[in-house]
């Protein structure tokens, strides 16, 4: 009982107390105010004895003679010496600004502010202000904002990634560049193992050695591990994609593997389907023989959609969609509305896109630049700027500009694509949304869709940069969407090439040292030149300055 009291009284204690206010820290004691006051006067005192110790030694260390004798020095220099000096301070701002500019257009940050940041300021003790406790709001509030950039610079997988072998691999061999980066061939290796590989592999010795096959960097390794594994099983469905994919030098014999993949793989399935509820384990077994066999006839579709039987493509891709409702994150339909524009099958597109675009569904530029190509469709061929500006726009117009400015808001880089301001390259394997990656891949898809409709790219040449006045602030307020996301660079430069410029948005200003070493670089130079053409005006600004 008096246990019992006693916290009763405590509690009450606790809370009659006056709580700290949220955001203050509790007040201070006489050693803290000592130590703080000692740390701000510091810079001060040793400035302070600095001077007292010059001062002290003046005598011993003949600082007046010592003065006297480089003013004496100085007097005598010849304007040569200071056309050396002001030639050479020229040329070396000018490799710093040379090499400054290519930094910043290379990783798009300034290397002296970078330097500065990560090695001189820790020895400056410029951290401490700015290191926060676990559990304070700052924190917090750093924490958020690293799980948001992080959901916002997720990559996926490009529903209209090209075949390796057929067509990766034939631009190298005329080019001699490497389409694919280290990064963005990892992330389809990590697909490969999550949607052909189980816990189950070790059963089927085939299997087992095609789990090793996902996993080895070299191609040569992988293609002769997926003959080992036919040689132990001839109908392994996932040997037969991997050749497909990455042995196959035209789209023919790419089509011919993923049929032979195919009938091995719907046998699998329907053995799978049988077994499905004796264990756990057979419904994973289950479960990736699905997405062998998803990935099996949508691959099919593309091979027939590359071949010129569109109809066809159609077919399966529909037929797929309506078997395999819950696989909606392979993003089927984006194959599905291309394979319908190129048809020019624009009723069927239209109700695509009504299933699709909806407020709850993730968005994607060819979502909104499909439905900004259909409201534009209705009204381009009669559209000039001149006409438009004299009578103002019709409502059938405001709804194409207006859809064009939503899908300009959602991936900005898109336009210079369309408009051929931009050369294209070959899509990665793996796009980010809203970056430059999505866009190359839409535009190398359905340039040719615009270009088919009658002034369609008239129009947007002429609507879309009125997107960027709705939203001058992009990175801090969104208009239709979310804030652009400020991780998109560094996320777009890991999946496309090097020799690729990627496009950045918004535009980012010049830093600070890029400015200072061009100036630096100019007058130095102006100076050498003046010191060269006048040495006795310049050689008395120079000892009268002195």
């Amino acid at each position: 009982m008096a246990d019992g009291d006693g916290l009763g009284e405590a509690a009450t204690a606790a809370a009659s107390s006056p709580a700290p206010a949220p955001g203050l820290s509790p007040p201070l004691g006489w050693r803290e105010r000592l130590r703080a006051g000692l740390a701000g006067t510091g810079a001060s005192l040793w400035f302070v004895a600095g001077l007292g110790l010059l001062y002290a030694l003046r005598v011993p260390l003949r600082l007046c003679e010592n003065l006297a004798a480089v003013t004496v020095f100085l007097n005598s220099l010849t304007p040569k010496f200071y056309v050396a000096l002001t030639g050479t301070s020229s040329l070396i701002s000018g490799l710093i600004f040379i090499f400054e500019w290519w930094y910043f257009h290379k990783h798009g940050t300034s290397f002296i502010e970078q330097v500065s940041v990560s090695h001189l300021r820790p020895l400056m003790g410029g951290t401490e202000g700015s290191i926060s406790e676990p559990g304070s709001p700052s924190s917090s509030r750093e924490s958020e904002t690293g799980r948001q950039n992080l959901s916002e610079c997720k990559v996926w997988r490009n529903p209209l990634n090209l075949f390796r072998g057929a067509e990766y691999r034939r631009y190298t061999w005329v080019t001699g560049k490497e389409p694919l980066t280290y990064y963005d061939m990892n992330l389809s290796a990590q697909d490969h193992q999550t949607f052909f590989t189980c816990d189950t592999d070790f059963l089927r010795p085939s299997d087992t050695v095609m789990q090793k096959a996902w996993r080895e960097r070299n191609p040569p390794a992988r293609i002769k591990a997926a003959y080992q594994a036919l040689e132990l099983n001839n109908d392994c469905a996932t040997a037969y994609v991997l050749l497909a994919e990455e042995e196959a030098t035209t789209i023919v014999d790419a089509e011919r593997l993923f049929k032979q993949a195919l009938k091995a793989g719907e046998t699998i399935y329907r053995r799978s389907q049988q077994c499905q509820h004796q264990s756990p384990q057979h419904e994973a077994q289950l479960r990736r023989d699905t997405n062998v066999l998803v990935y099996i006839k949508r691959r099919l579709a593309m091979c027939a959609r590359k071949l010129g039987r569109i109809r066809e493509a159609v077919k399966i891709m529909r037929d797929l969609m309506k078997e395999f409702p819950p696989l909606t994150m392979l993003n089927i339909h984006e194959n599905l509305l291309e394979s319908l524009l190129e048809l020019q099958a624009y009723a069927d597109v239209q109700a695509v896109l009504a299933k699709y675009d909806d407020i709850s569904l993730p968005k994607s530029a060819a979502i909104c630049y499909t439905a900004a190509l259909l409201k534009t469709r209705t009204v381009s061929d009669k559209f000039s700027p001149e006409t438009a500006s004299r009578r103002g726009l019709s409502t059938a117009e405001i709804n194409a500009v207006e859809a064009i400015h939503r899908a300009v808001e959602f991936n900005p880089h898109v336009p210079k694509y369309l408009l051929e301001m931009k050369s294209l390259i070959l899509p990665p394997e793996h796009i980010l949304k809203r970056g430059d990656s999505e866009a190359i891949a839409y535009a190398f898809f359905h340039l040719q869709h615009w270009k088919r409709i009658e002034g369609a790219l008239n129009l947007l040449q002429c609507t879309w940069e009125g997107t960027f006045r709705m939203i001058p602030y992009p990175l801090e307020k969104g208009h239709l969407f979310y804030p652009y996301p400020s991780c998109t660079e560094t996320a777009d430069r890991e999946l496309l090439p090097p020799f690729h410029h990627v496009s950045v948005y918004p535009k980012k200003e010049l830093p600070f040292f890029i400015h200072f070493t061009a100036g630096l670089c100019s007058s130095t130079a102006m100076i050498a030149l003046l010191t060269h053409q006048f040495p006795e005006i310049m050689g008395v600004f120079a000892k009268a300055g002195l």
